[in-house]
């Protein structure tokens, strides 16, 4: 992808973890090894996922400190309370991302692969305050995930058909 599509960087004052903690204790709720574990797994890493692949990878990782269902789904529901997590649905699935410390930006979907290609443009926040400038509206901020076949998969089925696939 060309440079000038990147993400750029935040800086946040403090991290994922405290900024959770504190969420927590104005709510009156304690932080659990659970909850530390999960962020901590969530945020040592950034990709696109949905409960079920945190559920799997984390049950992987953390065989001695067993993280049940219902935690999961809980904590990840406060972390897009707490503003850490954003969530959105893709195919009927809910996806999650950092939110917190990551710069506002966009996607490009792969109906095939299911890959998401992040970008950031200063072209379509343009475009977006001119439409909402010709129709007065007040916008209080986007989602653009563009569906189509990623590079890989186009490749893949525009390619000829060669004597080695029938081996």
């Amino acid at each position: 992808m060309s440079s000038g599509f990147a993400l750029g960087e935040v800086h946040v004052s403090s991290s994922p973890q405290e900024r959770f903690a504190e969420y927590l204790q104005s709510r009156g709720k304690r932080i659990t090894s659970q909850r530390k574990a999960l962020v901590d797994h969530i945020f040592e890493r950034h990709d696109h996922f949905d409960a079920e692949e945190l559920i799997d990878n984390i049950s992987g990782a953390n065989r001695e400190n067993r993280i049940s269902r219902p935690t999961v789904y809980r904590t990840l529901n406060e972390l897009v309370e707490a503003g850490l997590l954003r969530r959105f649905s893709l195919r009927g699935r809910a996806v999650y991302e950092h939110d917190y410390g990551y710069p506002a930006h966009d996607h490009l979907h792969c109906t095939i692969c299911d890959e998401l290609i992040e970008f950031q443009t200063d072209e379509l926040p343009r475009l977006r305050e001119a439409v909402a400038r010709e129709h007065g509206f007040r916008v209080t901020g986007h989602r653009l995930i563009i569906s189509g076949i990623c590079r890989d998969c186009s490749a893949k089925r525009h390619r000829r058909q060669s004597p080695l696939d029938l081996i």
